[in-house]
């Protein structure tokens, strides 16, 4: 009995055991099979028929890779049908294959993925760029290639990169043109670039020349001249001949043609001449693959084997690199212990007995494990190096762009992910750091359709284009903003020279219309006109509109284009001083005004004091000199000269009141100035307070404020009534003229009086002169001998004589006052001296 419990365990020890070490070291079979559905009689097809199989023997051959183990690939044409794809998809799970390279179509993907899911066979896709295809959805679906996702960033940045606005997508209509159009229109998007007319043609079989024909008439008519082609070959020479019978080739027009372009060139050419003349000047993409010695050798070896007949194009490569990721994965795989083996899904086998013999088709029990290995798969193929990122996309996404002339093509540049566009390569910029600016997006020269290479425009004026309906306020008051010319349907004023000129510079046609607002008597209420646009009556509204908070709540407003009535009070920030900020307190022509002053105050006083002043007299030069330094030293009242008139005297007190104001307001202005904050805020603007589709029309502004065009609309219609604000901060620190009048006035009032004063009694003493008995007696003689004998009594000094005795009238006064208050010390002594002078005067 216990011998025959030890055989048991022993039997299941060893049975357990071989069984372990079969799942740990797997047994390679000899053979794996392997499915490829894709379209045979399409250029992707045919050349990736011939790459699936050079690369199949490639791997066949090379011991090192499944060690012995060979790669049997079955291929089926589904020719882009997805019903077809979804048969022999089923077909494929009938004969044990573990992988299925392809599809080509973005339809049949959509469809197979789903069986793929269910039976858990990867799909490993050279040619579906479908930016939908997701992992979450689809998780047994593998983009070997790049996805339409980069090539419509790739668009996007090239319509940015030529300052276009608006483009015209025409693509096949379905689920690769639908979805990689959605892709475009996204990226557009993020650059405030758009979409403005989209238009899908039916596939192959329905799209005939008169119904491209009839799209194209439509395209036509748009204001958009960007036309971005997202088809198949087929349909794009269609499209292209078509476009060219319209007049559509020539100039003003842009063709972007997306990567099917690229793949007929690359694999066709040369074209035939009526086939390359309809397509001179478009701009085309191809998948970037760099150079390295075995794409070269491959590429020989190509020649080779098709004799020149067919050339390789980059999904040939991808096609040939995805049977070798497929190997790399299928080696890790088998060393990883996975078993090449299938088991009947429950839930086909619950519909058994249907003629549709369904329980035939398995599960592939190791399809996840096979999934990781390839996931991560890490190596360098002809395409460059084959990693997938956390999105399953392949690493470095790039494209070479491409311009179609001649009888050929030439490469104008390059766009990567990592540094966008550039005449660079991108493995060079993967050695830098990434790069966005605008400087360094750069393509070279264009030959666009016409055979010319300036730039087109991008746009005209539509045929059919809607117009905006623009509501502009008739106002009754400050009419030089906006107003209506009477008798017309025509406005004008500042508001709307500001927006015809921002509308002229915008990249794309505004066909607009002006409708008043408001009856011209009074003026209308403008909250009910921002609403008009809320309520679909007005498209958008131009006037003296202010920016408040309620409004920006319903409606974008572009940049502000005048200052508003909002103030912001904040603290003064410190000026720069400089070496001449002495002069700021006074205005220039307070300046000139004081001088002025202080030179006719010298001269008046010493007219005044000349005659009977010593200090007033003398030498030409020393009377100058001594003008010159009273005027200016009353200045700080250090003036030494005496004024004896009383005429003098009262002209100088006036003006030494006048300089005591002066002095104290300058000392306070300069102390202001110097010391004082000004003003300083964090907000530059109203712009700085709000954020505003009226971005472009924002632009617009800007570059009219910077070219100088803003400026001059303003002083057209508001230089009148405007008021400056750059100068009022430092003109409000400064004195001017106006507020020191009164005094001047008073000052030269006195001035003139005392000389006046001074006048008459010169004349009045002149006519007690006689007049020399020597004068002629003739008339002339008699008036230039008066002008003399005036000139002569105002420079002669007044006779001392009469000067004199007012003096002495005052010294005596002032020595009657000491001897009465000697009287009481010393009145003997005052007796003797008057008996003394009697006697002597009695003598």
């Amino acid at each position: 009995m216990n011998a025959a419990w030890f055989l048991l365990l022993l039997s299941l020890h060893f049975g357990v055991f071989k069984i372990g070490y079969g799942r740990n070291a797997s047994t390679r079979p000899p053979v794996v099979n392997i499915g490829a559905i894709f379209s045979f009689d399409t250029t992707v097809g045919r050349v990736a028929k011939i790459a699936i199989n050079e690369a199949v023997k490639d791997v066949n051959s090379n011991l090192s890779i499944l060690q012995g183990t060979k790669l049997a690939v079955t291929m089926q044409d589904s020719n882009c049908s997805g019903f077809v794809g979804m048969v022999e998809a089923l077909q494929y799970m009938e004969t044990d294959v573990v992988a299925i390279i392809g599809p080509q179509c973005a339809v049949v993907a959509h469809i197979i993925s789903h069986v793929a899911n269910e039976l858990q066979v990867p799909l490993l896709s050279f040619a579906v760029t479908d930016p939908t295809l997701s992992s979450l959805q689809f998780p047994f679906f593998v983009r070997t290639t790049q996805s339409d996702l980069y090539q419509m960033t790739a668009v996007a940045e090239i319509v940015e990169h030529y300052g276009w606005k608006e483009v015209i997508a025409i693509f096949i209509d379905d689920d690769g043109g639908r979805n990689g159009v959605s892709a475009l229109n996204d990226k557009l998007a993020e650059r405030r670039c758009r979409i403005s007319y989209k238009v899908g043609i039916p596939p192959d079989s329905v799209a005939n020349r008169g119904a491209i024909m009839d799209i194209l008439v439509k395209v036509a008519l748009m204001q958009s001249r960007i036309v971005v082609l997202h088809v198949n070959s087929m349909i794009g020479f269609k499209v292209f001949s078509v476009a060219n019978y319209l007049g559509m080739m020539g100039n003003g027009y842009v063709w972007i043609a997306t990567d099917w372009l690229s793949s007929v060139l690359d694999s066709d050419s040369p074209l035939p001449s009526e086939t390359m003349e309809t397509i001179q000047g478009v701009l085309t993409l191809r998948p970037h693959t760099p150079d390295s010695d075995r794409k070269r050798a491959f590429f020989s070896r190509w020649n080779k084997i098709t004799g020149g007949s067919l050339g390789l194009n980059t999904y040939g490569l991808y096609a040939y690199d995805s049977v070798w990721l497929l190997a790399h994965a299928l080696d890790d795989f088998f060393n990883q212990g996975g078993i090449i083996s299938f088991s009947n899904d429950s839930r086909i086998s619950s519909v058994a007995g249907s003629t549709l013999h369904l329980d035939a088709m398995s599960i592939f029990d190791d399809g996840m494990l096979l999934l990781k290995n390839i996931l991560l798969s890490n190596f360098v193929g002809l395409t460059g190096p084959l990693k997938f990122n956390t999105d399953r996309s392949l690493i470095l996404p790039a494209y070479d762009i491409i311009n179609v002339l001649g009888t050929g093509f030439r490469r104008i540049g390059y766009w990567s992910n990592y540094s966008g566009l550039s005449t660079v390569s991108p493995e060079t910029l993967y050695t830098r750091q990434p790069n966005r600016s605008s400087a360094s997006q750069k393509l070279y020269s264009v030959i666009w359709p016409g055979e010319t290479s300036s730039k087109p425009r991008g746009w005209v004026f539509p045929n059919n284009g809607k117009q905006l309906r623009i509501g502009v306020p008739n106002r009754a008051s400050y009419r030089e903003f906006v107003s209506r010319v009477r008798g017309t349907d025509f406005f004008k004023g500042f508001c709307i020279d500001i927006f015809t000129a921002a509308v002229n510079l915008l990249p794309y046609a505004v066909p607009y219309k002006f409708i008043s607002f408001g009856d011209g008597r009074n003026n209308p209420s403008y909250t009910e006109l921002v609403n008009k646009i809320t309520t679909g009556d007005f498209d958008a509204v131009v006037g003296d509109i202010a920016i408040v908070t309620n409004r920006t709540k319903t409606v974008d407003f572009t940049q502000p284009y005048i200052s508003s009535g909002l103030v912001i009070v904040s603290p003064f920030k410190k000026q720069n001083t400089g070496a001449w900020a002495f002069l700021r307190p006074f205005s220039p022509r307070m300046w000139i005004v004081t001088g002025s002053f202080f030179l006719v105050v010298g001269i008046v006083v010493w007219i005044l004091e000349h005659r009977i002043n010593d200090d007033f007299r003398g030498p030409p030069k020393h009377q100058v000199i001594t003008i010159l330094w009273f005027s200016f030293s009353t200045l700080f009242f250090a003036h030494r000269e005496n004024t004896m008139s009383t005429l003098g005297r009262l002209v100088l007190i006036i003006w030494l009141f006048v300089v005591l104001i002066i002095n104290s307001s300058y000392t306070a202005s300069l102390t202001s100035i110097l010391t004082v904050q000004q003003l300083s805020s964090p907000i530059k603007g109203i712009d700085s307070l709000i954020k505003s589709v009226a971005v472009d029309m924002s632009t617009a502004i800007l570059a009219l404020a910077e070219n100088g065009d803003l400026q001059r609309i303003r002083d057209k219609w508001l230089l009148q009534s405007t008021c400056s604000l750059e100068s009022t901060e430092i003109e409000s620190n400064r004195l001017h003229l106006s507020s020191f009048w009164g005094l001047f006035l008073i000052c030269g009032i006195a001035c003139f009086i005392a000389l006046f004063i001074y006048f008459l009694q010169i004349l009045r003493q002149l006519r007690r002169v006689p007049p020399p008995e020597s004068a002629s007696t003739g008339q002339g003689s008699l008036r230039s001998g008066g002008l003399q004998r005036f000139l002569s009594l105002m420079d002669e000094k007044e006779d001392q004589s009469k000067s004199g005795q007012k003096r002495r009238k005052i010294e005596k006064s002032l020595s009657d006052n000491d001897r009465d208050d000697e009287l009481g010390r010393k009145p003997k002594r005052r007796e003797t001296e008057m008996t003394r002078s009697d006697v002597n005067s009695g003598n």
